[in-house]
């Protein structure tokens, strides 16, 4: 798996053609490996997936430098894809909740320093 700085895909935006040639942009939320590959996570920007907060997932690969998108082709490699984005987001939510606490906890301290 290749390495990928996250942080630089704030920003990133990809432009999907659909199966009717409409074309839908999309955030990276992330890239990320199972089961030995690497998979891109995209959330739409527009339209009704994006109202329903649906996230696009597809294997991600690097071909000459420029990126590939592929369907996952099976569903049981969907299923392996989808719980590892799932682990993803916990720990996600868990660095948030951890964050928080460190804030809350440095607020605290100043404060009973007064």
């Amino acid at each position: 798996m290749a390495n990928y700085d996250i942080s630089k895909m704030e920003d990133l935006t990809v432009t999907l053609t659909l199966d009717d040639d409409t074309e839908l942009e999309c955030a990276v939320i992330t890239i990320f490996e199972a089961d030995g590959h690497d998979y891109i996570a995209l959330l739409p920007l527009e339209g009704e997936d994006f109202e329903d907060g649906s996230v696009y997932l597809y294997r991600y690969a690097e071909v000459d430098g420029e990126p590939e998108l592929q369907n996952i082709e099976t569903d049981e490699e969907y299923d392996i894809v989808s719980d590892a984005f799932d682990e993803w987001l916990d720990t996600q939510e868990y660095d948030e909740i951890v964050d928080e606490e460190d804030l809350e906890d440095d607020f605290e301290d100043d404060f009973d320093q007064e």
